[in-house]
């Protein structure tokens, strides 16, 4: 099941999260993060939920698998200024243990899906390119590559590419996926 976030699930978030670091292949941050660190960062995202004055179209939701949270995908301004509004950058983890079960497939189409409501004309992601799993899930959503920052990451002494991939909802080849004859737990 996909919900909007609670705050009992920022630790699982967290954990999640933390649990990609020593992949260098997902996050630019080399040392955990701590549950307190992240909390005005997830209280921008429920705010967004419970205050229709503050900033609707930037959502935290989590999959949930027996109640436990199992992967997250939150929407983030992409800069502070109004005429970037209508573009997010999605963030996408799911734990290690259901990586390759279509949990980011699912979450994934959910944004894509409900974007144009959030007011969401673009999405972008920002991924390492030496992370081939996620580059091909969001192109296989309809994310194409609009840019390229070469070597801009030293992770584990190792310099890396970023990528950027984007899509606009309003785009027919940015499409959901249902996965024929599998079911999933949620």
């Amino acid at each position: 099941m996909i919900e909007l976030a609670r705050p009992d699930d920022l630790p699982r978030i967290v954990e999640i999260y933390n649990s990609t670091i020593p992949s260098f292949r997902v996050t630019a941050d080399l040392e955990p993060v701590s549950v307190e660190s992240r909390r005005e960062w997830f209280a921008m995202h429920r705010t967004a939920v419970e205050d229709p004055q503050g900033n609707p179209s930037r959502p935290l939701w989590v999959v949930r698998h027996d109640q436990s949270v199992i992967g997250w995908l939150s929407f983030s301004d992409i800069h502070d200024r109004a005429a970037y509004a209508r573009t997010a950058e999605l963030s996408l983890y799911v734990a290690e243990e259901w990586r390759g079960q279509g949990v980011g497939g699912r979450l994934l189409d959910k944004a894509i899906a409900e974007a144009p409501s959030l007011g969401c004309a673009r999405l972008l992601a920002l991924i390492f390119g030496h992370n081939e799993e996620s580059l091909a899930l969001f192109a296989s959503r309809g994310f194409q590559r609009w840019g390229f920052y070469p070597e801009v990451a030293e992770l584990n002494g190792v310099e890396r590419d970023l990528v950027v991939m984007g899509v606009k909802t309003n785009n027919p080849n940015a499409s959901t996926h249902a996965l024929p004859g599998q079911a999933l737990p949620w």
